[in-house]
């Protein structure tokens, strides 16, 4: 069976708020909504830190992007009746797991306090038709049994950050529930693996580090080189996204409330092989320092099952293994031999869309 893609005929010219923008994922999401002829808004922080996709690509261009945080309620409220949206998707969040451990307060508030000002908000907007709210893998209780989770699965959360994104799955299950369900309109959440691809930046995060650690000369830093993770590159994880939230306006076969995504089973690289992976597509020379977390609370194994995104969405990972690392470093070595991020990151949405896979 072909692989869906997001429709073009779909999305040109429908009014789509989007938070998040300036973030790594944000950034390549509000590109292809770009693409697919969507009128864009969007809602987030300036982006944090230097270089940004969003500021070496431009994804303000050709958009209406709104600086603001979620923990301001008067912020948000004005930000959504600005755009007007049909189409609400949420990425904005802090997303950092050990920044979550030293600001957990911060963490509360803005991925929890900052979804509910949201989605009251939205609330008042007459034209809406769905709303997609994007949490995470670690949405779910460690059960230790290692098994992929299912969506059926309890939610949990060990450390500030995952059980601030299970909290947040449970305000959007309550607001579609207690205000959206009567109007018709489909509230959904996304749980999606760890993302990589080119343009991310953040801190505390494998191939940002391993890129980080190429262009100063160094070997990267890993806490915990034995740990598997759902690892999937940005394109397959916000093609399911954008599906999802079709789904989830058409309402249409009625699809599920939530859904995983990430990579086939039987794919995941644990941490170390992914790490010495990069290093060789960047041309870099193997190896790096085993650096321990003392008393790391830090699981060892992560999988998702996604099952029910392919059955329903006809969605599929396509960059997985030798591709997800041969994309990102390509992107990597394009824009620091000069090419422009932009047409960099436009032409590898293309090509995804084209199905030019393994092409150069």
């Amino acid at each position: 069976m072909t692989p869906a893609l997001p429709r073009a005929e779909f999305w040109r010219g429908r009014r789509v708020l989007l938070t998040g923008h300036t973030g790594f994922k944000g950034s390549w999401t509000a590109l292809w909504l770009g693409r697919l002829g969507a009128e864009l808004t969007g809602f987030a922080l300036p982006p944090a830190g230097d270089p940004s996709l969003f500021r070496q690509a431009g994804v303000a261009s050709g958009m209406t992007s709104i600086l603001g945080d979620l923990r301001e309620r008067d912020a948000v409220a004005a930000a959504v009746g600005r755009a007007r949206p049909r189409m609400l998707i949420h990425l904005a969040a802090q997303p950092i797991v050990r920044r979550g451990l030293g600001e957990p307060v911060e963490t509360f508030a803005t991925n929890v306090l900052g979804t509910a000002h949201l989605l009251d908000a939205a609330r008042a907007c007459p034209e809406l038709e769905c709303v997609l709210v994007v949490t995470s893998d670690k949405v779910y209780e460690d059960d230790a049994l290692g098994r992929p989770h299912r969506e059926i699965d309890a939610l949990g959360g060990q450390d500030p950050y995952s059980a601030s994104k299970a909290a947040v799955e449970l305000v959007a299950h309550a607001f579609s529930r207690s205000y959206f369900e009567a109007r018709g309109v489909r509230v959904g959440t996304a749980r999606a693996g760890n993302v990589v691809g080119g343009g991310d930046y953040a801190e505390d995060r494998l191939v940002p580090d391993v890129v980080r650690a190429v262009s100063r000369g160094e070997r990267p830093a890993l806490r915990m080189p034995e740990a598997t993770r759902p690892w999937q590159h940005v394109l397959d994880c916000v093609c399911g996204y954008l599906l999802f939230a079709e789904a989830l306006s058409r309402g249409a076969p009625e699809p599920p409330a939530s859904l995983n995504f990430g990579p086939t089973p039987g794919g995941d690289l644990n941490v170390g092989r992914l790490a010495e992976a990069m290093l060789a597509a960047l041309g870099a020379r193997g190896g790096f320092e085993h650096v321990p977390v003392p008393a790391s609370i830090e699981v060892k194994e992560l999988a998702l099952d996604s099952t029910l995104a392919r059955r329903t969405l006809g969605w599929c990972d396509r960059l997985a293994g030798e591709r997800l690392v041969r994309w990102t470093a390509e992107w990597h070595r394009a824009v620091r031999t000069g090419e422009d991020a932009r047409a960099v990151t436009l032409r590898q949405i293309d090509r995804f869309c084209a199905g030019d896979l393994d092409g150069a």
